[in-house]
């Protein structure tokens, strides 16, 4: 075995770069974040040779002159100041290692001035190797890394195209610009330039900038505080029926830091089940603003990863705020910039000291069609903690009572006359919106005797399947008892399908069944659900008189979730009057 010895200051620096930068776009993150924290309001980041070259221009703070050769070196930060730091950093950058990481990979250039001096320092470095020079410059720093894994042969070629690693970069910078609106942020590839930003903007105009103008129709606020626990999420959430094909379009920042975070992306998810078809996901920009010293950013050199003092507060928090955006109480669409309207509701409302994940529908009120709403207030009971209740009371717009429904389409589509457009409504999907959250609103769903029963032949493999899922079908108002090692009678059914033949209802519920074999409890009752629901709805080709469907169209107005089938397809499509007018050539 050969002898202990201490390695050089060059390889202890490249095994700690194998930690913090992975690829060119760790270069770029940790470059930035440091221009961000340094106080910058414009960035420019320029990308060339195949994202081996990297260069970041700030008009921040600069480096004091004294202080650069320390920067170059391991575990050197302005950021900390002593150890209970370490547990209240209010920076991007902490760690004190990028600097020496890169510098080991990457033939580096610094060129920085801070106010107080008429003169730059310049620096070079190569190979862990720090010179430095005076030199004349602009207050700020800028950063020129060239070659970078020139002395890492093995590196290169774990790297994607260069297609691919901008790509990452480019994520990277408009997760940075969103999270920093009052920044002002430049990308550029090979000198064509793919982000322009403005300074000091709101977060409606940074998604604009980075998007398009037309998403703002398909956004509600999110804005909720809680003054106890000092805990702020904002951003916007998309309605469910827009939609995207990737979670790229998911942004959470804790305290403005971009974090991939399993706790905000499960809250997330849950607060869009059932509203989305699989594979699609929304679009969402959330910050939370919380007490420093309540997380854990020290989880990873690379910073993305975070912990929580009280996980489960944090994701009940998020996902009642996101359900409240999405709820049919809050319809307030964002339909220009300066529409903003903040709402604080208190956190008491979803604390809750187990890591579970509580559905809400037995806590809010379902409006039945004969029941109209007298003031324009709902009271909803709070989940209690500590012995504590809080009213909450959300004010919502007065709806129209008159419908003005004009037709059927292909005995599949309501027409309905609204002022500003006319709203084109799946029958079938609205019916079974309403249905599934009627019933699931229900502590005992009501089901009905069957005195006679069709003998059904089934496959041996779903008679175990509906053996394992005997009890949840009961709860459900399903009675299924085996006949023979093949066969099945149903007892009961629930008394919204007492017109459906129940050979039919075993066919769809086996369908959902089979795609929740490996599922939790909660999904596959949810797929009972579901079954129940669509099979009780109307059908698409079913010829409906005007009142029918007039009564469809109160149905789906008194749902908490009128955008899309618990299947997650769009139940209504609008078309804006003043679009066609605009075909006829006529001016409204």
């Amino acid at each position: 075995m050969n002898r202990i010895k201490q390695l050089s200051v060059n390889l202890i620096n490249q095994i700690a770069a194998g930690e913090v930068i992975e690829r060119p776009a760790s270069v770029v993150k940790e470059l930035v974040e440091n221009s961000i924290d340094a106080g910058s309001n414009k960035i420019e980041i320029s990308i060339s040779n195949e994202c081996r070259n990297i260069r970041i221009a700030d008009n921040g703070s600069g480096i004091h002159p004294d202080d650069i050769e320390l920067a170059f070196t391991k575990h050197a930060t302005s950021k900390l100041t002593d150890e209970n730091s370490l547990f209240n950093i209010q920076t991007l950058g902490f760690r004190g290692e990028a600097l020496a990481s890169i510098i080991s990979i990457a033939k580096v250039t610094c060129t920085t001035r801070t106010a107080d001096f008429d003169y730059g320092t310049c620096v070079e470095s190569q190979n862990s190797v720090v010179k430095t020079s005076k030199v004349g410059c602009a207050q700020g720093t800028i950063m020129d890394v060239q070659d970078l894994f020139f002395n890492q042969p093995a590196r290169l070629k774990f790297l994607k195209s260069a297609k691919t690693e901008f790509a990452y970069i480019q994520e990277l910078i408009q997760s940075l610009a969103i999270s920093h609106p009052e920044i002002a942020f430049i990308l550029k590839n090979n000198n064509s330039t793919i982000i322009n930003t403005t300074q000091n903007a709101d977060l409606l105009t940074r998604i604009t900038e980075i998007y398009s103008t037309d998403i703002l129709k398909e956004l509600k606020e999110v804005k909720k505080t809680d003054v106890l626990s000092g805990i702020t999420i904002s951003g916007f959430v998309s309605v469910p029926s827009y939609t995207r094909s990737s979670k790229k379009s998911i942004y959470t920042f804790v305290n403005s830091r971009v974090v991939k975070c399993p706790i905000l992306m499960k809250a997330i998810d849950v607060a869009y089940k059932n509203m989305m078809p699989n594979g699609r996901y929304p679009f969402v920009v959330i910050n939370i603003d919380i007490n420093p010293e309540e997380i854990d950013v020290n989880a990873h050199p690379t910073k993305r990863e975070i912990r929580y003092k009280n996980p489960n507060q944090i994701f009940n928090f998020v996902q009642s705020a996101v359900n409240y955006a999405l709820s049919a109480n809050n319809i307030k669409q964002i339909d220009s910039i300066a529409q903003q309207e903040d709402k604080v509701i208190p956190f008491s409302e979803i604390f809750s000291e187990k890591v579970e994940i509580l559905e809400k529908d037995d806590k809010e009120t379902i409006f039945p069609l004969n029941v109209k709403k007298q003031n324009e207030k709902i009271e909803i009971e709070p989940i209690e903690h500590s012995q504590t209740k809080i009213d909450i009371n959300f004010e919502t717009p007065v709806k129209p009572n008159k419908i003005n429904v004009i037709g059927q389409l292909k005995n599949t589509y309501i027409l309905v006359e609204n002022e500003d457009n006319l709203e084109i409504i799946d029958q079938h999907i609205a019916e079974e919106r309403y249905i599934y959250e009627n019933l699931k609103s229900q502590k005992e769903i009501a089901s009905q005797l069957l005195i006679i029963s069709d003998v059904i032949d089934v496959e041996p493999e779903d008679l175990e399947i509906l053996d394992n899922a005997k009890s949840n079908l009961l709860k459900f108002g399903y009675q299924i008892e085996k006949v023979s090692d093949n066969q099945i009678i149903f007892k009961k059914i629930p008394q919204v399908l007492s017109n459906v033949k129940p050979k039919d209802i075993l066919s769809e519920l086996l369908q959902n069944l089979r795609n929740s074999l490996d599922n939790d409890l909660d999904t596959i009752e949810e797929k009972i659900l579901i079954t129940t629901s669509c099979k009780a709805a109307i059908k698409a080709g079913d010829k409906l008189t005007p009142w029918q469907m007039e009564e469809i169209v109160k149905k789906l107005r008194t749902t908490k979730n009128p955008y899309t089938c618990p299947h997650g397809r769009p139940i209504s499509h609008f078309i804006p009057i003043k679009e066609v007018a605009s075909f006829f050539a006529r001016n409204i």
